[in-house]
């Protein structure tokens, strides 16, 4: 069961007009910790800031320490907008049905995984799913335990390979983020690991990767993943047609050069629609690693 956790301290960015909706208080963001906290924090304070000029309202962003806290924080009410991985805004919208979701980066619809070895694990690259068999016997870790790239589609990427989780190397690491899964492969801790690819090649292009210590193995099949989801109060809180507002504002964020820096924090080019259905083979996949609660 999902426990709440305390909100950490949060950063307010103030819109320079005053508010135009019915409530005063600021809306509260929040994302998954699923990366570099210094990293996250410079991208979702930026996107607090555009959104504090493009809704004119004070935005808040709200630091959480895990995964979980997330998305009990959604349900309570302490947090309104959420950037969330696949898996969690799932479990999101098990906890509270009427949450709207807003929407998704464009690069979400054809999100992958990037599985990893050590360079002398003997792990070769493969070329399909089925070549990730190499992985049984192995030490491998994931990253969060509810993590979508980081653990859920991987887990069910290598059962479609045969190797169940049980047929791993001891019990599976849970490293907690993307990062941390690469050094603890890179670092010989594990022979292998699964990663979010765009923390990967984002990693690559930025020269923080020993390439002679790890390596890609596989990059996965294709999958939805991120999306934003507004809690069901926020039509009450900030006005009717709120959603509809934001869904504007974002869908239009790759117009503007503002808009575009925001974006590029995210590695994307746009933000599009997103429905629930396009999560459907996240659900399945939860529902087998009995994720959902």
């Amino acid at each position: 069961m999902i426990q709440a956790a305390a909100v950490l301290p949060a950063l307010s960015l103030i819109a320079a007009c005053g508010s135009s909706e019915n409530s005063a208080r600021p809306l509260r963001i929040s994302a998954i910790p699923d990366q570099d906290p210094d990293v996250l924090t410079e991208r979702e304070e930026a996107f607090a800031q555009y959104l504090a000029t493009k809704l004119e309202r004070d935005v808040e962003y709200v630091a959480v320490p895990d995964y979980s806290a997330s998305v009990a924080q959604l349900g309570t009410g302490d947090l309104d907008l959420v950037f969330y991985g696949g898996l969690t805004g799932v479990q999101a919208r098990k906890q509270s049905p009427d949450v709207t979701i807003i929407g998704q980066r464009d690069i979400d619809a054809t999100f992958t995984s990037t599985f990893i070895a050590n360079s002398d694990s003997g792990i070769e690259p493969v070329s399909d799913v089925a070549g990730l068999s190499v992985y049984a016997g192995k030490r491998f870790t994931f990253g969060s335990e509810t993590s979508t790239s980081g653990r859920l589609m991987p887990s069910s990427f290598l059962a479609e390979a045969g190797v169940e989780e049980s047929d791993l190397a001891g019990e599976p690491g849970f490293s907690g983020s993307h990062d941390k899964t690469i050094e603890l492969v890179q670092a010989g801790t594990y022979e292998g690991g699964a990663v979010n690819s765009q923390v990967w090649k984002s990693r690559l292009e930025e020269g923080t990767i020993d390439t002679a210590k790890v390596i890609a193995v596989l990059e996965s099949p294709t999958f939805h993943d991120y999306h934003w989801i507004l809690r069901e109060e926020a039509e009450k809180d900030f006005g009717d047609g709120f959603a509809q507002k934001l869904k504007d504002v974002l869908f239009a964020m790759h117009e503007d050069e503002a808009g575009k820096s925001v974006l590029e924090l995210y590695k994307a080019g746009s933000i599009i629609d997103a429905k629930p259905e396009d999560y459907a083979r996240i659900e399945e996949a939860a529902e087998k690693l009995d994720l959902l609660g």
